[in-house]
């Protein structure tokens, strides 16, 4: 079944010396101790050594408290590239696109024709 994920699914054996390195820095740029940590999130700190002396990963359920803890997400806990915000338009714009969503695609694909046109009459101006 793995095959049909195009990303391997985390099952708390991934080991690697760069997971222990790097769980080292984000712990020491959060400036904590791996006591601090443990305790935050409720583990003793012989397991956060552990963690990071031998580049296994925490299960799953500890993941999450450690990302809060540790001021990152998830992604960049597992040595992901932090994901990029999506920023949606707000006021009375973004209640104006929520209702162009809501229209059927020939309507919407009328509007997206004016709006781009206004746009490039204004950056031509």
């Amino acid at each position: 079944m793995q095959e049909v994920f195009s990303v391997a699914v985390y099952d708390g054996t991934m080991r690697t010396k760069s997971n222990g390195s790097h769980l080292k820095a984000l712990r020491e740029k959060a400036g904590l101790s791996a006591r601090d940590l443990g305790e935050r999130i409720g583990v003793r700190h012989s397991n956060i050594l552990f963690w990071e002396n031998s580049g296994t990963l925490p299960r799953s359920g500890v993941l999450v408290p450690m990302a809060k803890a540790l001021g990152v997400t998830v992604e960049e806990l597992l040595g992901e590239s932090k994901p990029r915000r999506v920023v949606h338009p707000g006021g009375k714009l973004g209640q104006v696109f929520e209702a162009v969503a809501e229209l059927p695609r020939r309507q919407q694909r009328k509007i997206v024709e004016v709006v781009e046109a206004l746009v490039k009459q204004s950056a031509d101006s």
